[in-house]
């Protein structure tokens, strides 16, 4: 049980990759283990079935990341009530698949707040007490599309790449304070996500991976979760400012 008497807060936690991680770390006995997700009727239900599946200590949180002033008060209160966060992960993202040319520049801005900016505000929710305890993990997930491997996500793939830049200077910032930041850049995962996206020509999209990858056979959200709890735990200790692939070797 190596995240025993710590609090983790994760964002986006109500899609197949979250729940893979609400379940690999709650497995690992928390203290207490906020899972966030949308404030609709929906995602409550969903998020607080998942919550009461999970244990006591499990708590669903609905929560708008594009409000960021809002994301960070909320944030703020939820460290304050137990002490501080120990384990920050910003999984949440919002991914939109149209050619470039296409977009407005609304729509830009909204992917690079939700996906960039919401880490940005909960990091600096969660910092002050992750620096009074010295002792913090922050884990960001970005995105193998960061290679330029996909057409039609400009805007997902800049914001992935600040997310980079953000953990970069955040490890560099915040390792006096014994602080960790790490990314996680996955590639082509099993999801609904995929399913919704890319299940018109499953088949197709299906080859076309695996002929990408070093390893011939699909990532699953648990492999992804798997990792998760390792940078979540003592035994990353010393490994801070990387950008660690889970992607088959693309």
């Amino acid at each position: 049980m190596s995240l025993t008497n710590k609090n983790i807060l994760l964002t986006g936690a109500i899609g197949s990759l979250g729940v893979a991680q609400a379940e690999a770390l709650s497995r690992e006995n928390p203290a207490t283990l906020f899972i966030l997700d949308r404030p609709d009727a929906e995602s409550m239900t969903k998020g607080n079935a998942l919550a009461k599946r999970l244990g006591k200590n499990v708590r669903y949180v609905g929560l708008d990341l594009d409000d960021l002033a809002e994301s960070k008060k909320v944030v703020e209160q939820l460290s304050k009530e137990v002490g501080g966060i120990d384990v920050l992960i910003n999984n949440a993202a919002l991914i939109i698949n149209r050619p470039f040319q296409e977009f407005s520049l609304e729509e830009y801005e909204e992917q690079m707040r939700v996906n960039a900016g919401s880490a940005f505000a909960l990091v600096q929710a969660c910092a002050p007490d992750m620096r009074r305890k010295k002792y913090g993990k922050i884990i960001n997930l970005c995105s193998v599309t960061l290679k330029g491997v996909l057409d039609g996500y400009v805007p997902y793939v800049a914001s992935k790449g600040a997310i980079l830049g953000l953990t970069k200077s955040l490890a560099r910032e915040l390792g006096p304070d014994n602080i960790s930041v790490n990314c996680i850049s996955p590639g082509a995962i099993v999801s609904e996500s995929e399913a919704r996206v890319f299940g018109y020509k499953a088949k197709e999209y299906n080859d076309w991976v695996i002929d990408k990858q070093c390893l011939k056979t699909r990532i699953h959200p648990e492999h992804v979760a798997n990792l998760i709890v390792f940078l979540s735990g003592p035994k990353s200790d010393y490994i801070t400012a990387q950008n660690i692939g889970i992607d088959a070797g693309w």
